[in-house]
Formats: structure tokens, sequence, C-alpha cells
């Protein structure tokens, strides 16, 4: 019989993980030995902070990023084909969203092997809950387009279709290029046009305000590589 593919969330901060990994979904993710994972080290310093039960030099780990071709993806569920249950571990956040992981799982189905999604931190969630902006009607579009005009450009679609759909947009961008990202919504977007700005989420130092873009630039917050979600609400 197949193992289960668990799917792990893996918190940005490190501060208190208690408080954002239910005791439970700890103990399960402490007891196993295999694992996919983006990055080792990263890993199995989380694993640590959790108490794996095993030594950490002994866990199985294999490797899936943004470098990871799909030929190699059946590789990765010769594990669980013989009936090792396995961690799917981001770098941070939710496996398979905004993450690696989507194609891995779907081949996971295709083989009969159970996928659980264990409960933990999302930061696009919950950033949509402390919005106050349209929880039953949103898209996440990932990461805008780096050129600048470009990425006026889809700015502009997005709020466009927001107000059109009564539509909360929601992306994110490299934690670098954050700033120059909000000064340009704030440059693109019109005045009455909702911005929320959530940085730092799970963090003592959590930061998460909704204005509008007119109130915006009056006192534009420093996020510069602060990890940052932005929705938009036309």
């Amino acid at each position: 019989m197949a193992g289960t593919l668990y799917l792990i969330p893996s918190p940005i901060s490190q501060e208190n993980i208690a408080w954002v990994l239910p005791a439970a979904v700890q103990q399960c993710v402490a007891g196993l030995s295999h694992f996919i994972v983006e990055h080792p080290k990263t890993a199995r310093q989380f694993l640590k902070q959790i108490g794996c039960k095993q030594p950490l030099q002994a866990l199985q780990m294999q490797i899936l990023n943004e470098h990871t071709s799909s030929k190699d993806l059946p590789e990765l569920l010769q594990p669980l084909l013989a009936g090792h249950d396995v961690g799917l571990l981001s770098e941070a956040g939710c496996p398979a969203v905004a993450d690696p992981g989507a194609e891995l799982i779907r081949l996971a189905h295709k083989n009969n092997i159970a996928v659980m999604p264990l409960v933990g931190p999302s930061s696009i969630l919950l950033a949509l809950m402390a919005s106050g902006l349209n929880g039953q009607c949103f898209a996440f579009h990932g990461y805008l387009p780096v050129e600048s005009a470009a990425r006026v450009q889809k700015v502009m679609e997005l709020e466009k279709l927001s107000a059109s759909l009564q539509q909360t947009q929601i992306f994110i961008e490299a934690p670098y290029r954050n700033q120059k990202l909000l000064e340009q919504l704030v440059s693109v977007c019109r005045d009455t046009t909702d911005l929320c700005i959530a940085s730092h989420l799970t963090f003592s130092s959590e930061m998460i305000a909704t204005r509008t873009i007119k109130e915006w630039r009056k006192n534009l917050p420093d996020i510069n590589k602060i990890p940052t979600i932005f929705l938009l609400h036309g």
C-alpha cells in the first residue's frame, strides 16, 4: 500500500511556531522520515524547531524546486509507492500555493496516492481575512511583470477588472522590489481604489493596513525587503 503525501505549511517567521502550527500538525510532521523539500538546510532548521523524532542527518530528503523538470517527478514518488509517508515542504508558505508542488501532487493523484493538506498559515488568506476587502470574490495573480511598463499596464488591468467584477486582486513581489511596486501603485491607481498592504505576516512586527490610494500617497510605509502581500479593490 502506498504512503500518504502530507502537504506541510512552513511559516515564514520562526519566532513562535506554536502560534501558527497546531500541536497535532507538529507531532505528525515530527514523526516523518521522508521529505520532499525546496532547500534541505532550511527544511532541517524547521524540523529541528518542531522536535523531529529522528536525527536530522538521517532524514531522507529529495529536492523539488523551480529547476526540477517534469521528467524527474516520478522518481520523487518512489518512497510513497514503496509505502513510506512523505512530507512535502516549501521554503516558506503552503506547498503548491505560490510555491512548487502542484505538478507533483497531480501526479500523486494519478498514482492513487493519498494527499493530505495539513493545517497551517497561508499568507495570502491571512492577508485577505484581515484586509476588509471582498473575500467572496477574489483572484491571486502571483508575481506581476518585472519590466516597469508591463507592470504598470498589468496594474491598470487589475484595477479595471476589480471594479467591474467587484473582485479583490491579490499579488506579490520579490521583497527587494516591494517599495518600487508600492510607488507605482499609488502613482497609477485611482484615488478611490482601496489598497491593503500586509507585511511580515506572523511576525511580531506584522503590519496590515487598508487605505485608499489617496490616503496612502500621504504616508507611504517602508516595506523594502519585507515579505508583503498586496490586495487591490477598485
